[in-house]
């Protein structure tokens, strides 16, 4: 039994080091399998995730792709406080599921992202001590959440919105969640018809005074079956990743517990007031996972990308081709084997930069920190590039390699995944603009900051709107009228981030 301590205590420990911490116990053979603590050998982690998540499969129901997910959970492999605790994990669980979407698309791999980052890492980030200890117990019971967030009309091009109201009756300390209109209906919710609870996002109303938006946890099926005032349709059939439900959903004055707040940060005092508890506000403690995200999708591009090159590559070095003399095969063709070779180093440049990005993150998750400017700026510059490049460089793969993308099992098929990590977790467009307003900011002050490409670049974005102000445009409308010079600067901003790194 001593040896049993010694391994239970080195296990918790883990290694905050490496990508592939110690394993808190024995390996499952798949998923489902009874996850034992033993005196057996201390097992690689990342190999036992791999392992568990091998038998994974796109062509069944959302129940059951979503069964898989809660003995996935009970395995204990991924704990729903390691964003917090072992961050690493939680990144490596992501590039390990993404390898899967070449065969599967991009069903599980969102699952998977909704439940561990969104749903558990927003009630990691500004739940309370009871709340976040609740993780474990929905863990152990296989409960799965979703995040209600999106509405219809805060749809991935016109950014964040938040029309869903919640208002506190200080009479029967309990809030009362609607969703006013049709348009503020939450949007495209992942895991929508198989949740057991969701944290949503809603206007909180005290007194009558809105106090923005805030995050809530709650049931959102008992046994099965829908909470009474929550209404849910399907969003409908999808190119890919139909073994994942998305869903529309609505609240009609469904009534919460007090305790339903996520209260680390704000909460409603016994007499009825709202109160802050730090100088932090809830909803940019909520932003950390949109931070988490963007590595994880920016991750994903990649590995998706590396898996689709891996396998054509090994259908084009056995693919025979005709020639005058020898036996070329058709990796040789000039075109193609250059496209491979560009392929790689431009990997090479991204991995580095992303993993970076990742171990600053990692820092920052540990000690409960926001992270910097900087390194917002190249989590965004992350997401974009990794996405945007991996959408450009399978593309032209799948030009150069004749009827082989036409084959169902070839891969090609399910690009439709890399489209999914364009919109997830902030718009690639919607970043862009971001960095290129961040950055005319910095201009409006210092015209002689920076660096000289990105000076000329914002005297140009700055002219052409002044020039469409006076000529009765309104500032947004002078701004959309630039809109190639808003994202050729930031593309110049993200160069920058790159060059410099965090």
């Amino acid at each position: 039994w001593l040896h049993l301590l010694f391994l239970t205590m080195m296990m918790r420990l883990g290694s905050v080091s490496s990508r592939i911490p110690l394993l808190r116990s024995a390996i499952p053979p798949r998923i489902g399998a009874a996850f034992n603590f033993s005196a057996e050998p201390v097992f690689d982690w990342s190999q036992a995730f791999t392992d568990a998540t091998e038998e994974l499969q796109s062509d069944v129901t959302f129940q059951e792709s979503a069964e898989r997910l809660r003995r996935l959970c009970k395995t204990d492999l991924l704990r729903g406080t390691d964003l917090r605790d072992e961050p690493e994990r939680f990144f490596e669980a992501h590039r390990i599921l993404a390898r899967h979407a070449v065969t599967h698309g991009p069903g599980f791999w969102i699952r998977f992202t909704v439940h561990y980052n969104l749903f558990a890492g927003t009630i990691l980030a500004v739940g309370n001590e009871d709340q976040v200890d609740d993780l474990a117990n929905y863990q152990a019971e296989g409960k799965l959440g979703c995040f209600s967030l999106t509405e219809k009309l805060a749809g991935v091009q016109s950014g964040l919105v938040v029309q869903t109201t919640i208002d506190y009756d200080d009479e029967k300390k309990t809030f009362n969640l609607n969703t006013p209109n049709e348009v503020a209906r939450k949007n495209w919710i992942s895991q929508g018809f198989t949740a057991d609870k969701t944290v949503v996002l809603a206007d909180l109303r005290v007194k009558g005074e809105s106090k923005g938006p805030h995050a809530f946890v709650m049931d959102f099926r008992k046994d099965g079956k829908l909470v009474d005032g929550i209404v849910v349709d399907d969003m409908g059939k999808k190119t890919v990743g139909n073994d994942l439900d998305n869903a529309w959903i609505q609240f009609d004055n469904v009534e919460l517990p007090k305790s339903s707040m996520l209260s680390k940060y704000a909460e409603i005092g016994e007499d009825g007031e709202y109160m802050v508890k730090s100088k932090v506000r809830p909803f940019d403690m909520i932003g950390q996972r949109l931070y988490t995200g963007r590595i994880a999708v920016g991750q994903a591009a990649l590995e998706y990308r590396r898996q689709l090159f891996k396998q054509t590559k090994e259908y084009s070095d056995s693919k025979r081709t005709f020639a005058f003399s020898g036996e070329p095969v058709l990796s040789e063709i000039p075109q193609l084997n250059a496209i491979y070779l560009e392929n790689e180093e431009k990997l090479a440049v991204l991995d580095k930069f992303v993993g970076d990005c990742e171990a600053a993150l990692a820092e920052c998750l540990r000690k409960g920190e926001p992270p910097s400017s900087q390194l917002v700026d190249a989590i965004a510059t992350v997401k974009v590039k990794c996405v945007e490049e991996s959408i450009d460089m399978c593309h032209r793969l799948k030009q150069e390699v004749g009827s082989f993308a036409l084959m169902a099992d070839s891969g090609f098929n399910t690009m439709d995944f890399l489209n999914c990590c364009k919109f997830a977790e902030g718009d690639s467009r919607i970043l862009m603009s971001k960095l290129a307003r961040d950055r005319i900011k910095v201009f409006s002050k210092d015209a002689k900051a920076g660096h000289e490409d990105e000076i000329v670049l914002c005297k140009q974005l700055v002219a052409g709107m002044g020039k469409a102000v006076e000529g009765g445009a309104s500032k947004q409308e002078a701004w959309d009228s630039e809109w190639r010079t808003v994202y050729a600067l930031a593309e110049a901003v993200m160069a920058r981030v790159q060059r410099e790194g965090v």
